[in-house]
């Protein structure tokens, strides 16, 4: 049975980029689900909520960036595919620069 000691010793022994690495990963993967991304049948789609999603994670991502290491590039990397593919959800497009995170990473829109 874990104890609230134990828990602190385990993730006392996890890299802080690890635990960031962890935490970004989650981000993607709800905002891919509320891009429509979804692999199952069903498309759900709540571009409001993904777009706060993407957000976050680009603040995390940025602020970051410097002690993730080899998480880095995949990261950023997820984070420029989840943009585009918000981008192309989106019935209203946003002026380069101005779609969900891209104040956060310098990224211009449409590539």
């Amino acid at each position: 049975m874990s104890t609230p000691a134990s828990d602190a010793r385990d993730i006392a022994e996890v890299p802080a980029a690890e635990v960031i690495a962890t935490a970004a990963v989650h981000l993607m993967s709800a905002a891919a689900v509320k891009c429509g991304l979804a692999e199952e049948g069903d498309a759900y789609q709540d571009l409001d909520e993904a777009r706060k999603l993407i957000t976050a994670l680009a603040g995390l991502v940025q602020a970051a960036r410097p002690d993730l290491g080899v998480h880095a590039a995949p990261l950023r990397d997820g984070l420029q595919a989840l943009q585009k593919a918000f981008r192309e959800a989106s019935p209203i497009p946003d002026e380069p620069g101005e779609g969900p995170g891209e104040r956060l990473t310098s990224r211009g829109g449409g590539s």
